[in-house]
């Protein structure tokens, strides 16, 4: 069954499915290995409101802050989540991409990143943008909570994550590979007055954790992650103080993600290649 996708506010949620519902898809603890050999096909992409990141199958990943190119008057390329320049985003992926010696293959397989409360027109508004400087032969979003989960090699069954990156703090429990339930709210690192006082984002992935514990629907899943913990991703992973404060907060083990920033492109270039290959099964 999937999930109900409410719009835009400044705390959101997904609800929980009914038990045994199923998913879209398997988070594999196991990302399949790249060859860099041959020439790349699949592309993922990441737009952050702090970060852009492209992921492509053989090159190396490339990342820029998400801010207009202009001297005079540089302004961010996406807020809260949200793309809100869009021509001035397009002249950025596109700068971006002459940085590869070889140009990209067109007709490749696009994997992009979405916050989990992305609206059809912030979806479509991606979409348009992708389209015009990727020009792929498939689209795909996923999940920027999922994504993470499956860069960092998250290993099967119920998990909960908690994505922390400059302008969105995400809080989702993942089961079967898809997002079961999820909260969200507008706050980030770049909201901290004190880069080095993490309290803030800690009471905010408390609060989140805490709406869905005491939602009816989604006791269950909560309570076998309390088990198992937290697998912490986003820009803030990097900060040992927030696993730590986080941890004590919420009474359960907190993991930052191995390289947290890059889980997500990763995760969905691993998405792209997997949907690349089971496109080449089909064709034969």
């Amino acid at each position: 069954m999937p999930t109900s996708i409410r719009g835009p506010e400044r705390t959101g949620r997904v609800g929980c499915p009914t038990a045994g519902a199923a998913t879209a898809a398997h988070v594999s603890g196991t990302p399949p290995d790249i060859d860099a050999t041959v020439e790349p096909a699949a592309v993922a992409v990441d737009l952050g409101s702090g970060f852009t990141r492209i992921w492509t199958a053989g090159r190396p990943t490339l990342s820029v802050p998400t801010i207009s190119d202009s001297l005079t008057n540089p302004t961010r390329l996406v807020h809260r989540g949200r793309i809100t320049d869009t021509a001035g985003y397009e002249q950025l992926l596109t700068r971006l991409l002459r940085r590869f010696h070889r140009p990209q293959p067109a007709g490749a397989v696009v994997v992009a990143c979405r916050p989990v409360l992305a609206t059809a027109d912030d979806e479509d508004t991606a979409r348009r943008l992708l389209t015009a400087v990727f020009a792929p032969s498939r689209l795909l979003f996923i999940d920027t909570v999922r994504a993470a989960a499956i860069g960092a090699g998250a290993t099967p069954g119920v998990l909960l994550v908690a994505d922390v990156g400059a302008q969105l703090t995400e809080v989702a429990v993942l089961t079967g590979g898809g997002v079961a339930a999820a909260r969200r709210a507008d706050v980030g690192v770049s909201d901290l007055i004190a880069p080095t006082e993490p309290d803030p984002i800690v009471h905010t992935i408390v609060d989140l954790v805490g709406d869905m514990r005491r939602d009816p629907h989604c006791r269950d899943l909560t309570g076998i992650v309390a088990r198992r913990g937290l697998l912490l991703v986003g820009g803030a992973a990097t900060r040992p103080e927030l696993a730590a404060r986080t941890a004590g907060a919420l009474g359960m083990a907190v993991r930052p993600a191995a390289r947290p920033r890059a889980a997500a492109v990763r995760g969905a270039g691993l998405a792209a290649l997997a949907a690349l290959r089971r496109a080449a099964m089909t064709a034969t």
